[in-house]
């Protein structure tokens, strides 16, 4: 089971090194394609709400056939089309690549997290769910501050080819590593199931509290991540390896809180975790709107990867219970919710600056993921356990 585990986890990093690595190149890739640079830092909105309009889909496929074999078929397509991207010589070109690979992307991390669900029991999911949480943490670092750097030696271009290359080698890994895994035996395409595995799912009372949730704590506070680099350039720091540097803050915030998540739920408590979850991404969004230095920034980040995973981390067990039978297609739509918070972030900042400016927005955002941390912690309970005669 371990090297199982290991062999998914490195699926998982190989495959989140795409999610933040165009953010740091923003301006360089708008400078380049002649556009503004809040229309290039929609390439992160490109990615994100294809990765979420598909999850239903991918979910239900998931859960019909076979989870293994769908995530390695995924991974080839998104290494394709990053190619492609980084080939492109026109914008409109640029992100449709960005769409087919979020549309890819869909079918790996999502799935993951519902194979290990799948294998793991749910004592020790909270475990193996932080091990899949490093490994993607992990890629969202290293991709993000990965790419600040290629982005200064070689421009954007390089960011792409590098980050296809590494996809590439997760591919192998997943084809060995799945090969003799029997999830990977295929399965019986059933449309008939999927009414009834969704009306379980949304018959849970807890699914509109743990999908509503996530959708939020993405608009607001992932909302920002494609303009770090546009508003570091404006205070003057123009290097894409800072900004890089700054957005990968959060991913180091994110595996502190992977090694630290059995001892908070131990001494914390789930309910107190994710109050303050809430709080600690409420004030870092407030910390942002001072427009600090660099240095300082990327403290602010490291602490909201933190706070982000205080609550977020809690929400996703939750949802990995919401339907037991039919785990594919809830992972799926939580995936799916979370992603439709990150499509619609970064419009909603580009339209809040531009009309009431950046202080608002983040106020609003600050708002509403203080509500968020509150909301969960009151609605998010267990079911009692039946009395033993």
């Amino acid at each position: 089971m371990n090297r199982f585990l290991n062999i998914l986890a490195f699926v998982c990093f190989s495959t989140t090194l795409f999610t933040r690595a165009t953010d740091p190149v923003i301006p360089q890739i708008a400078a380049a394609l002649a556009v503004e640079p809040a229309t290039a830092a929609l390439l992160s909105t490109g990615f994100a709400l294809p990765y979420a309009l598909v999850q239903p889909v991918l979910g239900a496929l998931a859960d019909m056939l076979s989870k293994t074999r769908l995530m390695t078929i995924c991974m080839v397509v998104l290494v394709v089309a990053t190619v492609v991207g980084g080939m492109a010589t026109d914008f409109h070109v640029l992100m449709v690549t960005r769409v087919i690979a979020g549309l890819a992307g869909g079918g790996v991390f999502p799935i993951a997290l519902a194979v290990a669900g799948d294998r793991v029991p749910v004592a020790q999911r909270q475990v193996a769910i932080g091990r899949l949480l490093f490994a993607a943490m992990s890629g969202n670092l290293l991709g993000a501050f990965g790419a600040g750097v290629i982005g200064d030696l070689i421009g954007w271009r390089g960011v792409f080819f590098v980050m296809a290359l590494i996809g590439l080698v997760g591919v192998i890994a997943a084809v060995r590593g799945f090969r003799d895994d029997p999830d990977a035996a295929p399965g019986r395409f059933d449309l008939s199931s999927l009414g009834p595995n969704y009306r379980t799912i949304f018959g849970n009372p807890l699914a509109k509290i743990c999908y509503g949730a996530v959708l939020l704590e993405a608009l607001f506070l992932f909302g920002i991540f494609p303009h770090m680099a546009a508003l570091l350039q404006a205070d003057g720091e123009t290097r894409a390896s800072i900004a890089g540097l700054v957005i990968a803050g959060f991913g180091i915030g994110g595996i502190v809180y992977t090694f630290m998540v059995s001892w908070l739920l131990a001494t914390i408590g789930e309910r107190r975790l994710m109050l303050s979850g809430g709080a600690v991404m409420a004030f870092c969004l407030l910390a942002i709107a001072l427009r600090l230095s660099w240095p300082w920034e990327f403290a602010i980040f490291m602490l909201a990867g933190f706070g982000f995973y205080l609550l977020h981390g809690i929400i996703q067990i939750y949802a990995s219970e919401l339907a037991p039978a039919a785990r594919g297609s809830t992972m799926a739509l939580h995936s799916c919710f979370f992603f439709l918070g990150h499509a619609a972030g970064p419009v909603v900042y580009s339209v809040g600056i531009a009309g009431v400016g950046l202080t608002p927005v983040l106020l609003t955002g600050a708002a509403s993921l203080v509500a968020v941390g509150i909301i969960c912690a009151r609605r998010l309970r267990r079911p009692a356990a039946p009395i033993k005669n």
